[in-house]
C-alpha cells in the first residue's frame, strides 16, 4: 500500500481495506491506481472521471440527501463528464466512420 494511504488509514483507524464501505473501496481503488503508476494513462484518467461520474449520479438517487447538496454536484459531475467526452471521441468518431464504410460496402 502507498505511504499516503497507510496514513489515512491510520489517521482514520481503519486497520483493514474489508473496512471500507463500497463506495470508500471504490474512492481506495482509484487512489491506489493513480498512486501506484509513474504516469497516468489516458484510459486512467478516464477511468477516474467514469468513477466519479457514478458516485456523484449515486448521490442525486438518494432520496435523503438535501437538493441544495445535489445541486452543488452539478459543475462537477459536468467537468467529469466534459473530460470524459473529450477522451472518448477520437473513439466514437472512428466508430461513426467504420460503421458508414461499413455501409458502403454492403
Amino acid at each position: 500500500m502507498h505511504p499516503i494511504l497507510s496514513k489515512l488509514f491510520q489517521k482514520r483507524g481503519i486497520k483493514d481495506y474489508s473496512e471500507l464501505s463500497p463506495e470508500e473501496k471504490k474512492d481506495f481503488d482509484s487512489w491506489k491506481l493513480i498512486l501506484d503508476k509513474d504516469e497516468l494513462s489516458l484510459g486512467d484518467i478516464l477511468k477516474f472521471c467514469n468513477s466519479q461520474i457514478e458516485m456523484i449520479e449515486s448521490k442525486w438517487r438518494d432520496l435523503n440527501l438535501e437538493q441544495q447538496k445535489k445541486a452543488e454536484l452539478i459543475p462537477y459531475h459536468t467537468c467529469y463528464k466534459t473530460l470524459a467526452g473529450a477522451i472518448q471521441s477520437p473513439k466514437v468518431v472512428r466508430e461513426m466512420l467504420e460503421k458508414q464504410l461499413l455501409a458502403l460496402i454492403k
